[in-house]
């Protein structure tokens, strides 16, 4: 059992672990496969018994709390503006997504087929990869200003990488909605930041 207070925490470390890996994949041309399949996987957990089971475990979001720590800790020179966008980016598109009942309900059906798919389909095929991109880019991205991903173009290029960036975005949407469940608003980023910032790093012992 982990703490409640990791506990309420969880999806915003989710939402900045898709951020990191969404840079890495256009600046390196690969991520950590452990946390991509957490992230990825998160968007099909759709009746969780707890908020952890969206993630499979703690520890498949160890990336998440070390960026969370970073960009929370005013020590820190790890702090990463680009994370930064990212983020916010994705706060306010999950914002968006909240107040478009039709496309909610779009969002809703979509997910449900790819759910009814893995009954003959691999987790890890490029079928079901392609299917999450393509809810991305046809239900959410088109809500707001399209996130800007830098990074090399020749990574950014390739289409597996596209994919992988547009499926770890509606990743980063859904952990959005849970944080918005638990309780999570914007201004406790702001205010709350000492708080979160303890609960972060609390995180990271226990997995380590």
């Amino acid at each position: 059992m982990i703490s409640k207070e990791i506990e309420q925490q969880l999806a915003l470390a989710g939402v900045c672990q898709v951020a990191t890996l969404v840079q890495a994949i256009a600046r390196k041309g690969s991520c950590d496969e452990t946390a991509f399949e957490a992230s990825i996987s998160s968007v099909l957990v759709t009746e969780p018994d707890n908020p952890q089971q969206v993630f499979g475990s703690l520890a498949n979001l160890r990336i998440g709390f070390s960026t969370l720590s970073a960009q929370l800790d005013g020590n820190s020179k790890q702090k990463d503006a680009e994370l930064t966008r990212y983020i916010a980016s994705i706060l306010s598109l999950e914002r968006k997504l909240n107040r478009n009942q039709s496309s909610l309900n779009t969002l809703g059906e979509r997910i449900s087929h790819v759910q009814r798919q893995l009954a003959h389909i691999d987790f890890e095929s490029d079928q079901n990869l392609a299917s999450l991109a393509s809810i991305y880019t046809d239900v959410v991205s088109p809500l707001a200003p399209k996130i800007q991903v830098a990074g090399n173009p020749s990574y950014l290029s390739l289409e597996s990488n596209q994919k992988k960036v547009r499926a770890l975005l509606l990743a980063g949407v859904r952990a959005v909605v849970l944080w918005r469940q638990m309780g999570g608003k914007r201004r406790q980023i702001l205010f709350s930041r000492k708080a979160i910032l303890a609960v972060s790093k609390q995180a990271l012992r226990v997995i380590n």
